[in-house]
């Protein structure tokens, strides 16, 4: 009986790598684009890494033409890439820039002409400041602003762009947003954060609708959802409770109504010293509820959790960074522990297993749905050798480890379609400025020179033969 991990991955399976505006375009002032919360975010003393800013990132913006020309010659089939709400519509609401979306088109085009298959996700966190300024995502309005976003690109766009991701982890925009504040626009607030989280699943509802109102039946709605894997440290009910109680606050509260068409009331119960939910108003649900071509999942570490202990090992389960505030409204005294294992470079435990059972439990929440991982990765410390050349073994083992976790899952009959590698290239990451590497291609940000490490090479015969490369091989 063959081994099942050495078995194809379906022909039609997309390999691709994944980016976002913010972390690579830079030309931030250029052709009438205007400050998101992370342009604001990142020129706030003290809010990243060094005061870095993602103000020229990796200039992908200029140099587009080379980026999607080293995707074909790595042999990706997909690229997913996320557009810049304050490029589009500079103040969040009202007519189209259309330079701004200009480039969009020139970028798909140029995509389609080397035949990679682009993704379009509406919102990868760059809220434009203005709305920021009336509220942002706490406040009900910012919802249907996105919904009239969404129609924009869907009609600029939808001619040539089959799948769609309405918003990309919502979960960090709402609760390190305006949780513990060490994402833009940096708030700490509780209440709002859970306000936040229901004005998100509303945009992706409205928007949703307002994409499937001017595209082809054809075109893919989406969401992609960072969804937790959340373990107890024991099997003491109390620790049991722990994992309800974080599970929900980390997943409930977007797949619940996303999935499902309603709460649980369980976060209901958890978080009541904290709002008492009259933000979600009759029709929310059914909004929000929309019918979904495709779910995306976004996997990095598992989470390991217990009862109050006063002896946390391991950083909180967001897995961006600390932060005087806790992400977790109602479930602030929740112990995290260090998962064990190997670790990268953000701290994060190595654990593919994680990956295959977060896809198995999407298989059963939402049976039928087709599956995509649209974000794993790991940052490691590359470096160029004498002769410049990136040799990064580590991320070859990380990536061979989770892309068995997917096929294991494909054999125990999940409908995975895809894979997209967090990131193509080296990019600002964010609070960490430009400290953690992600990319399957190494940027020099002296001179913006782009280099292939080991494993880009790696994973193109992996798109290239439809099977995995032996981890030690380059």
């Amino acid at each position: 009986m063959p081994d099942p991990l050495t078995e194809r991955f379906p022909p039609a399976f997309l390999w691709g790598a994944a980016t976002s505006a913010y972390q690579i375009e830079g030309a931030v002032r250029e052709d009438g684009r205007t400050p998101s919360i992370w342009d604001t975010f990142s020129h706030t003393p003290g809010r990243t890494a060094g005061g870095e800013t993602g103000d020229i990132a990796v200039d992908h913006y200029h140099r587009y033409r080379d980026d999607v020309a080293l995707m074909a010659d790595l042999g990706l089939n997909a690229y997913r890439f996320s557009v810049s709400w304050s490029r589009v519509q500079p103040t969040g609401r009202g007519p189209a820039v259309q330079v701004g979306l200009d480039f969009y088109r020139r970028l798909v085009d140029e995509l389609l002409a080397k035949g990679v298959k682009p993704a379009i996700t509406l919102y990868h966190w760059d809220l434009p400041q203005e709305l920021e300024d009336a509220g942002g995502w706490p406040e009900r309005d910012t919802a249907y602003r996105f919904a009239e976003y969404a129609k924009i690109v869907g009609e600029a766009l939808g001619d040539r762009v089959e799948q769609w991701i309405t918003l990309n982890e919502p979960w960090c925009s709402a609760f390190l947003g305006y949780g513990s504040g060490v994402h833009a626009p940096g708030r700490t607030d509780p209440a709002a954060t859970l306000r936040a989280a229901h004005h998100l699943n509303l945009a992706h509802g409205l928007g949703t609708s307002a994409l499937r109102s001017v595209m082809a039946a054809r075109n893919q709605v989406a969401i992609s959802l960072n969804s937790s894997v959340v373990r107890p440290l024991s099997q003491d009910p109390a620790d049991l409770a722990a994992v309800r109680t974080i599970d929900d606050l980390a997943n409930g509260v977007f797949h619940g109504p996303i999935l499902h068409g309603a709460y649980p009331r369980t976060l209901f119960a958890a978080t009541e010293s904290v709002t008492d939910w009259s933000h979600v108003r009759d029709g929310d649900l059914a909004a929000i509820h929309q019918p979904l071509d495709a779910l995306g999942l976004n996997y990095y570490t598992p989470t390991l959790v217990s009862a109050p202990s006063g002896t946390a090992d391991g950083p909180r389960a967001d897995g961006h960074g600390g932060g005087a505030h806790s992400p977790w409204p109602g479930a602030e005294d929740v112990t995290f522990h260090q998962t064990p294992g190997e670790r990268t470079e953000m701290g994060w435990t190595i654990d593919p297993t994680g990956l295959h059972e977060l896809i198995m439990r999407y298989t059963r929440e939402a049976p039928g749905l087709p599956l995509y991982i649209t974000e794993n990765g790991a940052a490691y410390d590359d470096k160029p050798d004498p002769d410049g050349r990136v040799h990064d073994p580590e991320r070859i083992a990380y990536l061979h480890g989770h892309l068995s976790a997917v096929r294991r899952a494909i054999t125990d009959g999940a409908d995975v379609r895809g894979y997209y590698l967090w990131s193509l290239m080296d990019n600002f990451e964010w609070a960490y400025g430009y400290e953690k590497r992600f990319g399957a291609v190494y940027v020099d940000y002296g001179t913006l020179a782009r280099t292939p490490k080991s494993s880009a090479y790696w994973y193109a015969e992996a798109a290239r033969t439809g099977t995995l490369p032996p981890a030690g091989a380059a």
